[in-house]
């Protein structure tokens, strides 16, 4: 296995780490492999989320019809700017 150095790193973001390695009860090593592996999607269990799931799910029918009539006004030629 490597290991690896990371040179650096800002305050504010080694107190995030060290917030989030006392949330997970976990070490710092174990938080930061935690944390790549969920963000690069490497390793059992990790997926990557580029927080697109939440719109994957789908609009209602209401919601769809709402969002045509909204956007219908895109679909229209200006006439005078394509002549």
């Amino acid at each position: 296995m490597k290991q690896l150095t990371i040179r650096n790193v800002s305050d504010d973001l080694a107190k995030a780490l060290s917030n989030e390695q006392r949330v997970r009860g976990t070490s710092l090593n174990q938080t930061v492999l935690d944390l790549l592996r969920r963000v690069l999607g490497v390793g059992p269990g990790a997926s990557y989320d580029n927080g697109l799931g939440k719109l994957a799910q789908g609009w209602s029918e209401d919601e769809a019809k709402r969002f045509e009539a909204d956007t219908a006004i895109f679909e229209q030629i200006d006439e005078k700017q394509w002549r």
